[in-house]
């Protein structure tokens, strides 16, 4: 009977930022569905998700992508960390993104999120001299050239190996700053879309090992005048997207007005360092939202004014956020 090895992705208990594992089981046969994927125990006192005298936690299977590393039947599983007793784990953020988006599934909320990060060899961002800076940002974003851009051949890699996998990888660009990059995932649904963004980053992660590089979600990754990295959440519900929208989008910006600061507690760690009001954000301490500018916390896109219905662009989150706090939260302020 074949075998099929299934990629087991969880989220850890690392703070202030969740870290991703995973570990392989061999399966007999094909897998055709969730339900042919078993739940699988591992050490939650490993991954700080329990204390070693009573430290076995659950994985349970939720989503499934073809590995298109190993290529074949395998699979990529991302999993929601249960306790031994079956319920939620207090490290599990996806159980409450379900909660919302089944209580608010009439909305039919999509997401497209940008994620930016950075590769590091060594201590340093890829294409920088050893202990030295590149010239001034300016030429590197969508840049072209061995002297403009860095870790294309990882980049092209990742983006295949999403395609090959089915995500919904909509696109990919050099960054302001030299050796940072972005890729975007969406339009989808709240659980889907956050789902994608954590199985993109795993390949990322993964794909970057075999090069000897590093990829780094850190909202800051380099001090001083250099851009940081953010994970620009578009978002939109069906009244949004219909004629009229534009009223809609207004309103859900004076809702979120009135609760930055539980958004921003969500929004990523070291998120302050990236939001200062410099290089294209806002200030961490203030709120304020227009047409096409990407110096505001929520961004209007200058098409959906245009034409009077459309999206938003929170430009608030940091490369480092978990997609599902992020989703959720921008459905509860937006829609309750």
């Amino acid at each position: 009977m074949s075998k099929t090895k299934a990629e087991y992705i969880w989220m850890d208990g690392h703070e202030p930022t969740q870290k991703l594992r995973s570990k392989t089981k061999v399966l007999d046969g094909p897998v055709n569905s969730l339900e042919d994927l078993p739940l699988w125990g591992f050490d939650g006192s490993s991954t700080n998700q329990a204390q070693g005298n009573d430290s076995d936690c659950m994985l349970k299977p939720v989503y499934k992508i073809k590995d298109p590393i190993r290529g074949g039947d395998d699979l990529l599983v991302m999993c929601e960390v249960m306790n031994a007793d079956g319920s939620v784990h207090k490290s599990n953020s996806r159980a409450h993104l379900r909660s919302v988006s089944e209580k608010h599934v009439d909305e039919d909320a999509w997401f497209g999120i940008e994620q930016e990060y950075t590769l590091f060899e060594g201590r340093n961002p890829l294409g920088w001299p050893e202990g030295g800076y590149p010239a001034p940002q300016g030429p590197f974003y969508c840049g072209v050239g061995a002297d403009e851009v860095f870790g294309r051949d990882i980049v092209e890699e990742h983006l295949e190996l999403c395609i090959e996998a089915g995500l919904e990888v909509s696109g990919i660009n050099a960054e302001v700053m030299p050796g940072q990059w972005e890729y975007q995932i969406g339009p989808l649904g709240p659980l889907e879309s956050a789902d994608q963004m954590w199985l993109s980053r795993w390949l990322l992660y993964r794909i970057s090992e075999d090069y000897g590089v590093s990829a780094t979600l850190h909202p800051k990754p380099v001090k001083g005048d250099w851009n940081g990295a953010g994970a620009h959440t578009n978002f939109s519900t069906r009244s949004m997207r219909a004629e009229g929208g534009m009223a809609v989008i207004e309103k859900a910006c004076e809702r979120l007005s009135k609760k930055h600061d539980e958004h921003i507690a969500v929004y990523g760690a070291h998120n302050e360092e990236r939001l200062t009001g410099l290089h294209e954000t806002c200030s961490i301490k203030e709120f304020r939202y227009g047409v096409s500018d990407r110096g505001a916390s929520i961004r209007i896109p200058m098409q959906t004014a245009n034409d009077g219905y459309g999206y938003l662009e929170d430009r608030r989150p940091s490369a480092n956020m978990d997609p599902y706090e992020v989703c959720a939260i921008l459905i509860e302020t937006t829609c309750s």
